[in-house]
């Protein structure tokens, strides 16, 4: 915990009313918190049902162009003529239903990215009204040993919104491109969507900022509930 005359030090130096200020942005980023937690398993729900859909649609691409190469009419089912017609259509028309489900999944992620959007525009715009004047820039870039600085943090909620921004752009662009035209293309889809994968797997963005996030909050409310505060 940080020592009392530390705190009186802190508070002296910044502008009056920048108490009144870092409590709303504290209250500002523990809701920024809890949405951000909510939007990761949300994110990770769609993103987890998405991979056995993009399976599905592959095989069902592999089997539409297999009919496509068969001799029907040298089998015995080319004494069935309407067969091949009825094939195809039941096949594309799976095909349409699972597009529709990943559209669903797309949108799943939408929302993820619009409600950490909100979120962390409600912090921001908090700061560019009120941060300047009750703060001042020491205020703002202070930091202690197990505390980030209100910039660190500003910086991190934007990297996350960045973060759920692109990967939903990725997301929607590669449905987007695909069309039951182009099996090939659709055939090759687990492949395009485990690299999408991949990159987000490695990026620590989400975790590194909620836990930023959270350091800051739980310092400024112990120094705020501290005696003598």
């Amino acid at each position: 915990m940080t020592p009392p005359q530390a705190r009186a030090d802190d508070a002296a130096g910044a502008p009056a009313g920048g108490g009144t200020m870092m409590a709303a942005a504290v209250a500002a980023l523990r809701a920024w918190v809890e949405a951000a937690a909510r939007a990761e398993e949300a994110a990770r729900a769609a993103l987890a049902a998405s991979t056995p859909l993009l399976g599905a649609l592959a095989a069902l691409a592999a089997q539409m162009r297999a009919a496509r190469r068969l001799p029907w009419d040298a089998t015995p089912l080319g004494a069935f003529p309407e067969l091949r017609a009825r094939l195809w259509q039941k096949q594309r028309g799976a095909a349409e239903a699972l597009l529709e489900q990943l559209g669903g999944r797309r949108e799943e992620l939408r929302a993820v990215r619009d409600a950490v959007g909100a979120a962390g525009t409600a912090v921001l715009r908090l700061y560019e009204e009120r941060g300047p004047t009750e703060l001042g820039l020491p205020g703002v870039l202070r930091r202690a040993p197990r505390c980030p600085s209100l910039a660190d943090v500003l910086e991190g909620l934007q990297d996350v919104e960045r973060y759920y921004r692109h990967l939903y752009l990725e997301s929607k662009l590669l449905l987007q491109r695909l069309s039951l035209d182009s099996l090939a293309d659709v055939e090759a889809l687990p492949q395009s969507w485990e690299r999408i994968l991949e990159r987000y797997k490695e990026d620590d963005v989400v975790q590194d900022t909620l836990l930023k996030v959270s350091l800051f909050v739980e310092n400024h409310c112990e120094v705020s509930c501290s005696p003598g505060s």
